[in-house]
């Protein structure tokens, strides 16, 4: 049993996906089964530090070797910000519409070609005999300025991937699963998961 440090049914959902596609089915905790659990703070200045941040405490509390992931968006006309605030962009407790609303401000009368940016991700499996590894993926892409598509969460409206024409919003799960950073990072961890589950 493996416990992945995440309460998000969206990523959640996302990742048994990505791991059932690799040939890599197994039943896993989430945080949602540790009801009062102390989520740590996330303060680390990289996504490696976090993703390790969150592994760290999830295995220490549960005793359950530990996944997690921590991504963003990095858009080169913001200096790669909002980065590791991705999820708090538009403030602490703000809701993932209203950071993108901010975003979108942010990167009005700019020119498409001028918006590119890139989705990451680092992804981390500490054990409880103290080993860890940690992966990563990238998701290169331009940003538009009218959200569209409903699929997907977080920037996914406004982003569009290179080799793509519409946003992660329209392309479908199987779609955005094989593009994406996240897809990127799990499928780089199998073989470790698979070392893990013994």
């Amino acid at each position: 049993m493996i416990v992945v440090a995440s309460s998000n049914a969206h990523k959640l959902a996302e990742l048994k996906r990505i791991w059932a596609a690799a040939g890599l089915e197994f039943e896993f905790r989430s945080l949602a089964d540790y009801p009062g659990y102390p989520e740590p703070a996330d303060d680390g200045r990289t996504f490696a530090q976090n993703a390790l941040i969150k592994a760290r405490a999830a295995c220490a509390y549960t005793g359950l070797a530990a996944v997690a992931d921590d991504s963003g968006i990095e858009v080169d006309l913001l200096n790669g910000m909002p980065g590791v605030r991705s999820a708090r962009w538009a403030g602490v407790g703000a809701s993932a519409q209203a950071s993108l609303e901010l975003l979108i401000a942010q990167l009005a009368d700019t020119a498409y070609e001028d918006r590119t940016a890139r989705f990451n991700c680092a992804m981390a499996l500490v054990a409880p005999d103290g080993s860890e590894q940690v992966v990563s993926g990238v998701m290169p892409g331009h940003l538009v300025l009218e959200p569209q598509g409903s699929n997907g969460f977080s920037y996914d409206p406004v982003f569009v991937t290179d080799g793509q024409s519409v946003t992660n919003g329209v392309l479908t799960d199987a779609q955005k699963d094989a593009l994406s950073h996240r897809g990127q990072a799990a499928r780089a961890l199998v073989p470790y998961l698979r070392e893990a589950l013994g």
